[in-house]
């Protein structure tokens, strides 16, 4: 066993995190959840979707079983909703090819939408007890930092060398453990901003801790200018107080989602508004929403109309629907817009 890994697990034994709910039972369906949730999400902010997940959808054949609107809807305000499109996937595929059960081979297991190499090896790790590396976000932290890798963790070469250093420092006892013990370290320890190397059980063979460089290392991705992009949203009220909401295509941002309609101005708003129902009133401008997205940042602005008449064409649109507030809570909405739609009463 290497130094850095008997250290962490000793570290793991006293400090740990023990009591997370995925722990208990540590089952693979349990687990896979978990880690999917995790990816660019906070514990903490992950915990009660968690549960309320596993509440609703229990074992790996009820996810499969479900339809992606629940799904989604579930989902919703943990953002990245290709990654529950993708469970949701892999869990039909895993009744289809694998009897309703994750695969325990590795190369069946990362190949299953959404997982990969770094999920497939914490899903056995830690519900298997078998002997694979991972490599997430806290991890590449913490060896980039521990070894004084130069370079963006994404760029080939350096994640070449840092999986090279997972795999050299995986133990071959203790595997849920130690997987627990090295995410554990990079997210309450090792942090990205100001880390806590005083209580960091690998302070004394850290090299940018030696070299002064913990502010450097892990290097950020080399940076561009975020692109901005702009629309106007819809919020269409009928007289019942329903709201007009639309299926966003299968690709691109919010896909599959159930969303507010948009145009590119409040022009053509307005236009694709009177397509939709009788208009009574001008529309009123609601505060502008901006929401950033990892590859770009959208600034939206709302229109609404209240008490307009829906036209009786578009019944035939299954993606067009008048939604009341509790069908639409439970629908998989955007976060802002569920916001927008949760506060419209303020703006009355």
């Amino acid at each position: 066993m290497s130094a850095l890994a008997a250290r962490l697990l000793d570290w793991h034994d006293v400090h740990g995190r023990h009591d997370l709910p995925w722990q208990h039972p540590r089952a693979p369906y349990r687990v896979w959840v978990a880690e999917v949730m995790l990816q660019q999400t906070q514990v903490a902010t992950v915990i009660p979707y968690f549960l309320r997940f596993m509440d609703a959808l229990p074992t790996l054949r009820d996810l499969a079983a479900a339809d992606e609107d629940r799904v989604l809807a579930l989902w919703s305000g943990l953002g990245y909703y290709r990654r529950a499109r993708f469970l949701h996937q892999a869990a039909r595929l895993c009744v289809e090819r694998h009897e309703g059960e994750l695969p325990r081979a590795f190369d069946a297991l990362a190949a299953l939408p959404g997982i990969g190499r770094s999920t497939a090896g914490a899903i056995l790790a830690q519900a298997h007890g078998l002997r694979f590396a991972i490599l997430d976000g806290n991890v590449r932290r913490v060896l980039a930092r521990y070894h004084g890798e130069r370079g963006w963790p994404g760029a080939p070469a350096v994640e070449k060398r840092l999986w090279a250093h997972a795999e050299a420092h995986t133990p071959h006892a203790r595997l849920a453990d130690y997987t627990q013990a090295i995410m554990d370290l990079g997210a309450t320890v090792c942090t990205r901003a100001q880390p806590r190397c005083a209580a960091c059980p690998l302070a004394a063979g850290c090299v940018a801790r030696r070299d002064g460089l913990t502010a450097e290392l892990p290097e950020a991705r080399p940076s561009k200018p975020l692109p901005q992009r702009s629309t106007t949203l819809l919020v269409l009220r009928d007289g019942a107080g329903r709201v007009l909401l639309e299926r966003r295509p299968p690709q691109g941002v919010w896909a599959g989602l159930w969303s507010l309609p948009q145009a590119d101005d409040a022009d053509a708003a307005t236009r694709l508004a009177a397509r939709y129902a009788r208009l009574d009133a001008a529309a009123r401008p609601l505060p502008a929403i901006v929401h950033a997205f990892t590859h770009f940042r959208l600034h939206a602005q709302p229109l609404a109309w209240r008490d307009v008449s829906p036209h009786a064409a578009i019944a035939d649109n299954a993606q067009l629907r008048w939604c009341a507030r509790a069908e639409a809570a439970a629908l998989g909405l955007p976060a802002p817009v569920r916001r927008l739609l949760d506060n419209l009463e303020e703006y009355a």
